[in-house]
């Protein structure tokens, strides 16, 4: 074969490879979302598997599928990225609620969060597959597993998630398969003692949870606060991340809106595809100038059946506006 036929196949091969390591992306990103507890990191996490695999290609043998040896390679790259004390949490993780007019205290890192990871960057076109991911990808379900070991974390999302047999786990840790159910057993039951219930979850084909999500909207936008506290849950949690800070209960949430968090007065709600299978914003307030908006927070709602069970308002917009495809400015 010639130079050029030679160069020409091995372009061929190169987009061949690619284009199966593509087809993979969003499963492998909600997978290490989910290990991790950020988007960032975790779209970091599967840049850095596709780079390792495709140096590895060579030496790929077809001794597991395509998709096993990448779920390998990216649980490696999440091990790696996991060698500390740190883990990510949200505010209620942290402390007791607060008075709804304390004042902000000192904004936390980044690291400490866990963050919202856009639909688009987690969830494929099947529908099937979507609701069956929804449950796992919800907030208070990644921040739980955030508690296990890094190994045990693996273990558990691909065995109860991700559905792999013990002796698929086995092989990707490099672990055998009594170990693996052995630590199962460990994680199953820290998780028994951290995982909250099952609620928190949207249905887009429900059309009364669709008119709850409109009914907040056009209340938030209004500050009606009457109209807004009779569309949440008697317990319904509002968090605001870098804050530790986070309200429980219809009248203070109500409360707090109109004094410490008074600057969401006439603020504008864009709606997004979603985040974490939840129904999401990016939510501007008035800039000061007429008809200029500044972007203020991603806003993801959560729902349990007629009412609206959390408020999570994620303030680091310089970071989300970007992931989330906002613009920096809304004029209207």
């Amino acid at each position: 074969m010639s130079k050029t036929g030679s160069s020409a196949g091995s372009t061929e091969v190169t987009r061949e490879v690619l284009e199966q390591f593509e087809g993979y992306r969003r499963e492998l990103c909600a997978y290490a979302y989910r290990m991790l507890g950020s988007s960032f990191e975790a779209e970091d996490a599967v840049q850095d598997a596709f780079t390792r695999a495709w140096k590895a290609y060579g030496s790929f043998e077809g001794r597991s599928s395509i998709r096993s040896w990448l779920y390998k390679i990216t649980t490696n790259v999440c091990l790696d990225m996991l060698d500390g004390p740190q883990r990510r949490a949200r505010p209620m993780d942290l402390s007791g609620p607060s008075s709804p007019d304390t004042p902000l205290p000192p904004a936390q890192p980044d690291y400490v969060w866990v963050e919202p990871i856009p639909n688009g960057m987690a969830f494929g076109a099947d529908p099937a597959e979507h609701a069956s991911a929804k449950d796992s990808l919800r907030l208070a379900f990644v921040a739980a597993v955030q508690h296990l070991p890094a190994t045990q974390r693996a273990i558990l999302i691909m065995r109860e998630v991700l559905r792999f047999s013990a002796n698929e786990t086995a092989d990707m840790l490099t672990m055998s398969p009594a170990s693996v159910n052995s630590a199962l057993q460990r994680a199953r039951a820290t998780m028994s003692k951290v995982q909250p219930d099952e609620s928190g979850g949207y249905d887009e084909s429900d059309e009364e949870q669709r008119k709850l999500v409109d009914g907040f909207v056009k209340a938030f936008e209004a500050y009606d606060m009457d109209t807004l506290t009779s569309l949440l849950k008697q317990d319904v949690a509002l968090s605001m991340p870098p804050f530790e800070l986070w309200i429980s209960g219809p009248e203070n949430v109500a409360r707090f809106m109109v004094t410490t968090g008074h600057e969401c007065r006439g603020s504008k709600m864009v709606p997004l595809a979603g985040a974490n299978g939840l129904p999401a914003f990016g939510h501007y307030k008035p800039s000061g100038e007429p008809g200029v908006y500044v972007p203020w927070s991603i806003t993801v709602l959560e729902l349990e059946g007629d009412r609206i069970s959390g408020l999570h308002f994620f303030l680091d917009t310089d970071r989300m506006f970007p992931l989330f495809g906002l613009e920096k400015e809304l004029r209207v």
